[in-house]
């Protein structure tokens, strides 16, 4: 149990009082998105960094919560974002010419970028609070009383910007992230009476892991594979697969708990991992800090990821925001690549009424904000579906900016009873949306290229038809070949074959013997050009 000295206490206290002043504004969802305000965006991944490093291109994932800028279409919202790195200026233009009916130069005049100029890895949050000036330059900047900050994921440090800038945070307490590690997801899902897979209690040593192992394996004599999780990862790079299939001669009745507990040891060094090189060793070294747990691998031949994401209110209530049918690949189908939304009707209005008793019981131990929560869903015939669900996203996650991308763009809404989206023309929405579109013959383009060809192609988003795709993690390209981006269609066949169009032409214009994608220089001056002849 982790005990609080008095001034830990005292903090606690402080930005708990702070908090609560959201609850004062919020009326509905709706007046509180509209009304007028000081939204500071603090998009840094407050994780741990050994973690974070597994991920291509992470330096660049700041660049996800863009789609906040957005919010600008409310004539009377400020926004304040802040990076690691200045960002580069065509991806702001890029996302203040997406805003419809919205002046570019109105929108730019209400958005202040702040940057640490600190490219180290090491959370943004922390490289604000090494810079007091910088905290200055944001705190001045603010209308305290009209003011609140959004982060990706909440942690003491952004407990302790929060309180420095005395700018009320809306996320979950840092103090209940518990609930969003592998262990604590299970412990929620136990007290909701969610199902979830047969699993273990948080372990601390790799011997501990294994007994705890073949202990899941004589409850479950039939089992053919777990996973292994560290207790923290993001996007599936923290877990591994254990296969028992070899070590079935020592299974429940043919060999003692110490004999399933030496094998299971000697099989850790086996491990397959989902992050890219990944080794026992290392992964080993990471339990006593971060904790583990084992599980029942879901198995069937039919088997989809789908996710439920909602919202806490600052008043305690429980909304559902959206359904996705995760694309998932890795050497097991455990990382997160993208995803399709909405989820599979033949189960999205159960993972609904999943999702609520998760979020009512999030509710209940104060939690605040964006919660999410990962399922696998079998195909069990006749049209019934097992669903079992995994874990809690505790944080905005990979489903968090294309949602929020196509709400925001058409100012739509989201429909309980059918679990679509309809635009304000009364149109449901689909889309198909990833994070992870990369191939190394993508280095090299630049956010310039990268506008080149979304204009000469109509690749971008139309805001007359609601159709096309946006673009994120623009940053992310040139060095890596990484690329995001939502495609929105009509039908789910029209946002799949948008997504498509986009690869294509990509794939078009990086051919190494393709000499024919327009340049920037070609139709617009020179930069030295200053007007006059």
């Amino acid at each position: 149990m982790v005990t609080l000295n008095v001034s830990e206490l005292d903090s606690v206290d402080q930005f708990r009082r702070l908090q609560s002043t959201l609850c004062d504004r919020w009326k509905t969802i709706e007046l509180f998105d509209n009304s007028e305000a000081d939204i500071l965006i603090i998009p840094s991944l407050s994780i741990d960094q050994r973690e974070l490093r597994k991920i291509e291109g992470c330096e660049h994932y700041e660049e996800r919560l863009l789609f906040s800028l957005m919010r600008l279409r409310n004539p009377r919202t400020r926004l304040i974002y802040v990076t690691s790195m200045p960002l580069h200026p065509s991806i702001i233009d890029y996302y203040l010419q997406l805003l419809p009916g919205i002046p570019f130069s109105h929108a730019r005049n209400r958005l202040l970028l702040l940057s640490t100029y600190d490219s180290s890895l090491k959370p943004l949050t922390q490289k604000i609070l090494e810079r007091p000036r910088l905290l200055d330059r944001i705190a001045q900047a603010l209308r305290l009383e009209k003011a609140f900050m959004i982060c990706y994921n909440s942690t003491d440090l952004e407990a302790e910007l929060s309180l420095k800038l005395n700018v009320p945070l809306y996320a979950a307490a840092a103090n209940l992230q518990i609930w969003g590690t592998k262990s604590g997801s299970r412990q929620i899902f136990a007290e909701s009476g969610v199902p979830h897979p047969d699993g273990s209690d948080l372990v601390w040593k790799p011997e501990a892991l294994a007994a705890a192992a073949a202990n899941l394996w004589e409850r479950q004599p039939k089992l053919q594979r777990m996973v292994v999780k560290l207790n923290e990862g993001i996007s599936g790079e923290g877990n591994a697969l254990l296969d028992l299939r070899p070590m079935m001669n020592l299974a429940p009745g043919q060999a003692s708990h110490e004999q399933r507990v030496t094998a299971i040891s000697d099989r850790f060094s086996t491990l397959r991992f989902q992050a890219k090189q990944e080794t026992w060793a290392n992964f080993s070294a990471r339990i006593p800090e971060l904790g583990a747990i084992v599980e029942a691998f879901v198995e069937g031949e039919i088997k989809r990821s789908p996710s439920v994401q909602g919202r806490i209110t600052p008043t305690g209530e429980v909304e559902i925001l959206s359904t996705h049918d995760q694309i998932l690949g890795g050497p097991d189908g455990q990382i997160y690549l993208g995803c399709r939304f909405p989820a599979d009707e033949r189960y999205r209005l159960a993972l609904q009424q999943l999702g609520l008793k998760v979020g009512r019981k999030l509710a209940e131990k104060g939690a605040l904000e964006r919660f999410g929560v990962d399922f696998i869903t079998v195909d069990k015939g006749n049209g019934d579906w097992d669903i079992q669900a995994i874990e809690i996203n505790l944080r905005k996650g990979g489903t968090t900016h294309p949602f929020m991308t196509l709400k925001l763009l058409t100012n739509g809404r989201y429909d309980l009873a059918t679990g679509l989206f309809y635009s304000q023309q009364g149109r449901p929405k689909y889309y198909v949306a990833t994070d992870n579109l990369q191939k190394d013959r993508y280095r090299g383009l630049l956010p310039n290229d990268l506008m080149d060809i979304i204009a000469h192609h109509r690749l971008h988003f139309d805001s007359g038809t609601e159709t096309g795709t946006v673009f994120h993690l623009m940053g992310c390209l040139s060095q890596f070949g990484k690329l995001g981006l939502t495609s929105i269609g009509d039908s789910p066949q029209q946002a799949e074959d948008i997504y498509n169009k986009v690869v294509n032409v990509l794939d078009d214009q990086t051919r190494s013997d393709n000499q024919n994608f327009p340049l920037f220089s070609d139709y617009t001056f020179p930069v030295a050009w200053d007007g006059y002849s």
